[in-house]
């Protein structure tokens, strides 16, 4: 694992804690050796990450869609920075660079990165690991919800166990370096129960 793509906010969220632990995760990632892959804003915790990252002698790359360059929210003291047409491009091209995800706390746009790229190893389109970087139990309603979806039938228990979570940021990126996928993908398994 060479490369781990991180989704968090463009915001520092409410509480210290969150740009202290992208802080801790930025530090983490150079010390496992692997270069930060992220959405190439300079603010929030996405600019916490990454200062970090650099700081800590790092590799940061940035890929940004050019509205928000425009917008001058481009980190441009990184290893690079791509600049593309559109946020599906900058998606496309984030997955393609990493060797693993993880989300950091924030909001939609966070959420909407990490459902895509969960959805994915669900279907069988990769077999990358995905992390939640769970501070202060940011994440714990996420995962209740996911229970709740398994108790109502809506996916299985393996599903949920793709996500790996921990509040520590050299623990998280430990299980995602020993992290084996479920196996068969959804359709395959649900082939099997017809």
């Amino acid at each position: 694992m060479k490369s781990i793509c991180v989704y968090c906010g463009s915001s520092l969220g409410a509480k210290p804690a969150y740009a202290e632990a992208a802080r801790g995760f930025g530090r983490a990632l150079v010390e496992a050796g692997c270069t930060l892959v992220y959405g190439g804003g300079r603010v929030g915790l996405m600019g916490v990450v990454a200062d970090e990252v650099l700081a800590a002698g790092g590799r940061a790359i940035g890929v940004i869609p050019k509205l928000l360059v425009d917008k001058e929210v481009g980190h441009r003291g990184l290893t690079e920075l791509h600049v593309v047409p559109d946020m599906h491009q900058r998606k496309k091209m984030m997955a393609d660079l990493a060797d693993a995800f993880v989300a950091l706390p924030g909001g939609a746009g966070t959420l909407e990165e990490l459902f895509e790229v969960y959805t994915w190893a669900q279907l069988g389109y990769h077999s990358k690991p995905i992390g939640l970087f769970d501070v202060d139990g940011y994440y714990a309603p996420l995962v209740g919800l996911l229970r709740h979806t398994v108790r109502e039938g809506f996916m299985q228990q393996r599903y949920v166990d793709i996500l790996q979570i921990d509040s520590q940021p050299a623990a998280l990126v430990d299980k995602l370096r020993r992290y084996r996928p479920p196996g068969p993908d959804k359709w395959a398994t649900e082939r099997e129960a017809v």
